[in-house]
């Protein structure tokens, strides 16, 4: 079964990212950074681009508790979207956006339709 291009080109998922596993071991003053590179680490796997986009309140979140506390597991809400600058490389990006959920644990990936 072949799918349609155009709908492959976008798509939005949310997902959650265990960021204790990812930032085990690191230094206390590095690990709010390293926790920013590690999302945008995933999102580029998930996603595959390489331009990948942190929004500001997801930054803010990850920074919230210091830089040394990171949160344990944050929900991320990708999305591959068309890159307007002519001058671009890649044709497409992706951002990555914090959801807000009262319970964290047991949230699966979700799928959105792009309409």
């Amino acid at each position: 079964m072949v799918k349609d291009k155009k709908a492959s080109e976008f798509a939005t998922r949310d997902y959650t990212i265990h960021l204790s596993k990812r930032l085990y071991g690191v230094t206390f003053k590095k690990r709010a950074p390293r926790a920013v590179r590690e999302v945008k680490k995933f999102a580029q796997q998930m996603m595959k681009t390489s331009d990948v986009r942190v929004d500001a309140k997801l930054n803010k979140f990850l920074f919230s508790k210091g830089v040394r506390n990171v949160p344990t597991r944050v929900r991320v809400r990708l999305s591959r979207k068309r890159n307007e600058d002519e001058e671009a490389t890649e044709k497409l990006y992706t951002l990555v956006q914090h959801v807000e959920v009262a319970n964290i644990k047991g949230l699966q990936t979700e799928n959105y339709d792009q309409a």
